[in-house]
C-alpha cells in the first residue's frame, strides 16, 4: 500500500508541481471563491462586499484569500489608513457611569455647603483626590476644606463639553490633548481600509480552475486504512516558497553565564558547593571575624527571620568565637574588644554571601585540601535601582592546601578571567574583615578598569577556631555585575525583565 501511495503522490503531486513551472501552487478554495466573486464586476470591492458575496463571516479568511490572489497577480490591493480615537477601559466606564469630575461637580452643586470631608465620605479614596484636582483645573477652589466657585456656569459648560467628547470621540476635537493626558480614557488607533480589484490576469483564469474541490492536505492513519486515497485529490505544495523559522527555546542569558562559569571552574579542577539559604548570624558573620557592631549586620542590610528566629549552635563554637572577638583567643590578635553576645550569633537570617557555606565546608573538613566554588543566591536589604537588587547571585572560589599563597591566588584569578575573555587583570590592596592581605580585582573593559570582586587570604581569627591549619585563598564577585559587563548592559534590572524580544536577541554565551 505504501509503495502504491508513494508512486501516486509523486505522479499527481510533485510531478504536477514542477510541470506548472512558475505558475506557483494551485489556488486554494477561499481564493477561488473570492476570485469568482469579484470577477462579476470591475472596480474596487470593500471588505464588507467581499464577505457578503462570498458568504463569509470571518474577515481573516477574506484578507488571507486577497493576499494569496495578490501574490499571484490576480487582484490588486489598495490600502488607506486613517488615525482615529476610541475609548479606553476608563473611558468606557466614564461613558457608562459619568466622568469623575462630572459626578463630583454634581455632588458639590447639589450640596451647597459641601466640604472635602463630605466628598471623602461619598466617594472612594482613589476618586476623591484626583477628582478634586480635575475640578481645580476647571476653576473650583478648596479653602479650609470648603468648595467654592466664582463661575459655576463655566464649570458646567466645560464638563458638558467633556461628556460630549466621551459620548462621541473624534480625533479633531480640541479636547483630544486633554484626554490623552488621562490614563486609559482614550486610545489613538490607526485603522487600515483595504479594497480589492480584479486584474487582467485574474480575468483570464479559466472558470474550470475556479471550481471549489475537496483536497487532502494531511495523510492520516484513517485515510491509509481505506482505499479513499486512490480517488482523492492531494493538495500540492510549493517547495520554492520560504518556510518560516520556528522560534526555539534557549537558556536565559543569566543561566547560560552560570553554566559557562561552572564549566571554567570544573576545567580548573574545582568542585561545586551547594548549600542552604537560611543560616545563623554566627556562621554568616561571627565565623568570618565580622564584629557584632558592624553596619552590615544591621536590619537595614540583612534579612533577619521570624521563623526560625533562633538556631541553636554548638556552645564550644560560640565560646571560641567569643574569645576571638573579645581578645583574639590564641591567635596573637587583640580581637575587637567589647562584649560578644552569643544570642546575636544564633539569630536566623537569609545569607548575605556564599562565604557562609564555604566556611562551614572548611570547618567540616579542616585537614582536607580542597578547591571548591559556589554560584548561588544571596540576599541583602538593598533598594532596587540600576545597579542594586535585594536578591542576586554571588560567585565564590576557595583554595585550601599546604603552601597556598598570594601568588597562587592572583594567578588563579588571572586564569579565570582570561578564560572568561578578559586577559587584562590587575589587583590592588583593599580591606575586608576576614582576609589579610586583601585585594580588589579589576579587569579592563572598553579601555577602562572595572572592579569585579574581592579576594584575599583568610585571617587566623577565621581559620584557627575551626581547626584549619593550611592557608585559605578566597575570592568572590557578583554574577549580575559580570553579566552586565558581558552583555553590555547599564541597568541590572534588564536581566530580570521578561522581554522575549530582548532575550531572543542576546548572544549565545
Amino acid at each position: 500500500m505504501w509503495k502504491n501511495l508513494d508512486l501516486y503522490l509523486i505522479r499527481q503531486g510533485i510531478q504536477d508541481l514542477f510541470a506548472t513551472g512558475s505558475n506557483m501552487a494551485e489556488l486554494t478554495n477561499p481564493e477561488r471563491r473570492m476570485l469568482r466573486a469579484i470577477r462579476q464586476r470591475e472596480g474596487n470591492w470593500t471588505l464588507e462586499e467581499v464577505l457578503e458575496a462570498c458568504d463569509w463571516d470571518d474577515q481573516a479568511v477574506a484578507v488571507a484569500a486577497g493576499h494569496g490572489l495578490s501574490n499571484r497577480g490576480h487582484v490588486k490591493i489598495s490600502e488607506t489608513s486613517e488615525t482615529g480615537v476610541i475609548l479606553g477601559i476608563e473611558g468606557q466606564k466614564a461613558k457608562e457611569f459619568g466622568l469623575l469630575e462630572a459626578r463630583l461637580w454634581e455632588f458639590i452643586s447639589s450640596n451647597k455647603d459641601a466640604s472635602m470631608k463630605d466628598l471623602s465620605a461619598n466617594f472612594e479614596r482613589h476618586e476623591a483626590g484626583p477628582g478634586v484636582g480635575l475640578l481645580k483645573g476647571l476653576g473650583v477652589t478648596l479653602d479650609a476644606g470648603k468648595f467654592s466657585c466664582e463661575n459655576p456656569d463655566n464649570v458646567s459648560k466645560q464638563i458638558a463639553d467633556r461628556e460630549a467628547f466621551i459620548e462621541s470621540p473624534t480625533i479633531d476635537n480640541p479636547l483630544i490633548e486633554h484626554f490623552k493626558g488621562r490614563k486609559n480614557l482614550i486610545e489613538i488607533v490607526e485603522a487600515v481600509t483595504r479594497t480589492w480589484s480584479i486584474t487582467s490576469t485574474g480575468m483570464q483564469v479559466p472558470p474550470s480552475d475556479l471550481e471549489e474541490v475537496v483536497k487532502i492536505a494531511e495523510i492520516t492513519p484513517e485515510l491509509l486504512q481505506s482505499d479513499d486515497w486512490k480517488n482523492a485529490e492531494f493538495r500540492p505544495y510549493d517547495v520554492s516558497l520560504e518556510a518560516s523559522m520556528p522560534k526555539s527555546g534557549r537558556s536565559h542569558p543569566m543561566q547560560a553565564l552560570i553554566e559557562r562559569i561552572r564549566s571554567i571552574f570544573l576545567e580548573m579542577g574545582f568542585s561545586e558547593l551547594v548549600d542552604d539559604y537560611v543560616q545563623t548570624a554566627g556562621w554568616n558573620m561571627d565565623a568570618l571575624f565580622i564584629p557584632q557592631d558592624h553596619p552590615a549586620r544591621e536590619m537595614q542590610d540583612t534579612f533577619y527571620l521570624d521563623n526560625p528566629k533562633q538556631i541553636e549552635l554548638d556552645p564550644k563554637l560560640l565560646a571560641d568565637w567569643k574569645a576571638i572577638h573579645e581578645h583574639g583567643g590564641h591567635t596573637e590578635s587583640t580581637g575587637w574588644g567589647g562584649e560578644f553576645d552569643p544570642e546575636i550569633s544564633q539569630k536566623g537570617l537569609l545569607r548575605t554571601h556564599t562565604t557562609v557555606n564555604t566556611i562551614q565546608y572548611l570547618a567540616n573538613n579542616p585537614e582536607k585540601s580542597c578547591r571548591v566554588f559556589a554560584i548561588d543566591r544571596v540576599f541583602r536589604k538593598e533598594s532596587i535601582d540600576k545597579t542594586h537588587l535585594p536578591e542576586f547571585h554571588q560567585i565564590e572560589g576557595i583554595i585550601m592546601e599546604p603552601g597556598a599563597n598570594l601568588g597562587m591566588l592572583v594567578t588563579t584569578l588571572k586564569t579565570f578571567y582570561e578564560k572568561m575573555g578578559y586577559p587584562e587583570v590587575r589587583v590592588r590592596p583593599a580591606y575586608f574583615p576576614y582576609t589579610e592581605p586583601s585585594l580588589e580585582v579589576e579587569v579592563k573593559w572598553r579601555g577602562k578598569w572595572l572592579e569585579l570582586g574581592g579576594a584575599g587570604i583568610f585571617r587566623p581569627e577565621v581559620t584557627e577556631p575551626l581547626g584549619i591549619k593550611d592557608p585559605v585563598c578566597a575570592w568572590g564577585m557578583g554574577l549580575e555585575r559580570l553579566a552586565m559587563l558581558v552583555l553590555g548592559l547599564d541597568d541590572i534590572r534588564q536581566l530580570y525583565i521578561s522581554d522575549l524580544e530582548w532575550l531572543r536577541n542576546q548572544p549565545i554565551l
